[in-house]
C-alpha cells in the first residue's frame, strides 16, 4: 500500500487534523515525504471536485467535506441531531455505556466504521461527553448524567449485566489482536 493511500486513510478516519510529524511517526517516513504527499492529496482532491477535500493549516492536514455541500450537510446534521437516535447511534451509545471510558479509535474498530458523525450526534444530544487524557494525548468518551437520568437509573452500574459486560475482556483481546495484525 502506498504512503499516499495510508495518509488518505488516516485523514479519513481522523476526526481532527493530523500533524505532519505525527503522520511521519505513524508511517515511519520522513517529514518531507509526508508534506509532499499531503500537498499532492490537496491537489488530487481539487482536480476531482468531489464531496471531499484535504486542507492544510500550517503543519496539519485534515480531510473535510466540500464547502459546496455545506448547506446539505447542515440540513443532514440538523435532522440527525433532532430526531430519534438511529440504530448505529444506539449501538455506539451502548458500547460507551458498558465499555467507557473508550477512545474513538477503539469505537471505530469495534463497530468497523468511522464513528465521528455518530459521536458528534451523541455529544449534541448530551448523552456522552469527551474527556481528554493529557498523558496519552487521546480523547475518551463516557456517558453523561443526562443519559443516566434519561434511563431512570441512579448510576451506570444499574444497567443490565453491567458488571459482567464491563469487565469482560473479550473485546480487549479482539482489539489487541487487531492492533498486532495491523503492525
Amino acid at each position: 500500500m502506498s504512503i499516499k493511500s495510508k495518509i488518505e486513510s488516516l485523514l479519513f478516519i481522523s476526526s481532527k487534523p493530523l500533524s505532519v510529524k505525527h503522520l511521519a511517526e505513524l508511517l515511519k517516513v520522513n517529514i518531507e515525504e509526508v508534506q509532499k504527499v499531503g500537498d499532492e492529496l490537496i491537489e488530487d482532491y481539487k482536480k476531482i471536485s468531489g464531496g471531499m477535500q484535504v486542507i492544510k493549516n500550517a503543519t496539519k492536514y485534515q480531510m473535510v467535506s466540500s464547502p459546496n455541500n455545506a448547506k446539505l450537510i447542515q440540513e443532514f446534521i440538523k435532522d440527525e441531531t433532532t430526531g430519534e437516535l438511529s440504530r448505529p447511534s444506539l449501538e455506539t451509545l451502548t458500547i460507551i455505556a458498558y465499555r467507557g471510558p473508550i477512545s474513538k479509535i477503539d469505537l471505530d474498530r469495534i463497530r468497523g466504521i468511522n464513528c465521528a458523525l455518530i459521536l458528534r450526534n451523541l455529544l449534541l444530544h448530551g448523552l456522552i461527553e469527551a474527556k481528554n487524557d493529557k498523558k496519552k494525548n487521546e480523547i475518551y468518551y463516557v456517558i453523561t448524567l443526562d443519559f443516566i437520568r434519561f434511563l431512570g437509573i441512579n448510576n451506570i452500574e444499574e444497567l443490565p449485566d453491567y458488571q459482567i459486560l464491563h469487565q469482560d475482556d473479550t473485546l480487549d483481546k479482539m482489539l489487541d489482536s487487531i492492533t498486532k495484525f495491523n503492525k
